[in-house]
């Protein structure tokens, strides 16, 4: 099968925005390793399709395609660039370029998609379900006030520190939240706000699924057009070779004619030689 630049454009568009989906969830503090591996085999069908334009270059060099040739290299060298910042953005650590390279679609058409990606996720308030998570990934908290909030119905907090401490204190062994020190009305609200973030990042991952989907689709509907392509072309050939097997055909026969003709005149004129010897001799 030929190397198709479009195809490989295409390619790198998909991973771009998969980098992106990625730095995302980096900055929500999400879980950014289940595209890894998914990100990993699109970088190495990228690479391998590089390696293909790069032979079909080489190839039309050696037929003499010189203009053919140099915008095939074109075209790999574009491909080779994005390929060298987009597996160092991915492996780290990022070249200078490479920021640049992955908000910057191939496809025109793929604007709005790269814009969506690329915007910063909205500032969110500290909540008490983010502190939670910190205090239980052993994250450093505030110095623990020697002072301590009972809490009622209607509690009264002097100070930022003292609410945190209050509600989420350090603990050494980190285990399931402690919500000995809170009412019924208190702790309602924090499950509420820690499912409303959850939907929040269900929402978001959905969305990104959504863009996923609609790019496998549009590199399935490239492909399907490449391969009416190929078929064409096979059609095509199988047309030629016919026309050339009868050609073929036809210079056989008159091979076989001339060389039939050749033999009967050599043989009129071994005849006639013999008769004039005959004769000269007698």
């Amino acid at each position: 099968m030929a190397a198709n630049p479009n195809q490989y454009f295409l390619l790198a568009d998909h991973i771009k925005l998969s980098l992106l989906e990625r730095q995302r969830a980096i900055s929500l503090n999400l879980e950014p390793t289940s595209q890894d591996g998914h990100i990993s085999r699109s970088l190495e069908s990228l690479r391998e399709g590089i390696e293909a334009i790069t032979k079909e270059r080489t190839r039309l060099q050696g037929a003499g395609e010189t203009a053919a040739s140099l915008t095939l290299a074109e075209t790999e060298q574009s491909l080779q660039t994005q390929y060298d910042d987009l597996a160092s953005q991915f492996h780290g650590p990022p070249t200078d370029t490479a920021s640049s390279t992955i908000s910057h679609p191939n496809d025109p058409s793929l604007a709005d998609d790269f814009a969506r990606a690329s915007a910063a996720p909205a500032p969110r308030a500290v909540s008490s379900s983010s502190l939670l998570k910190k205090s239980l990934r052993g994250a450093p908290t505030a110095a623990a006030s020697p002072k301590s909030v009972r809490f009622t119905d209607a509690p009264i907090v002097q100070d930022e520190d003292e609410a945190r401490n209050a509600l989420f204190p350090y603990r050494d062994d980190p285990g399931a939240p402690d919500h000995s020190g809170l009412d019924n009305q208190q702790i309602h609200a924090y499950h509420t706000q820690v499912l409303a973030e959850q939907d929040e990042a269900l929402d978001r991952l959905g969305e990104s699924i959504g863009r996923q989907r609609e790019l496998s689709i549009q590199i399935g509907d490239e492909l399907d057009e490449h391969v009416q392509m190929l078929d064409e072309v096979d059609r095509h050939v199988d047309r030629h070779q016919t026309t050339l097997d009868k050609a073929r055909k036809n210079l056989g026969g008159v091979a076989r004619k001339a060389k039939d003709n050749m033999q009967m005149t050599i043989i009129i004129i071994l005849i006639i030689i013999l008769v004039l010897l005959i004769i000269i001799l007698k």
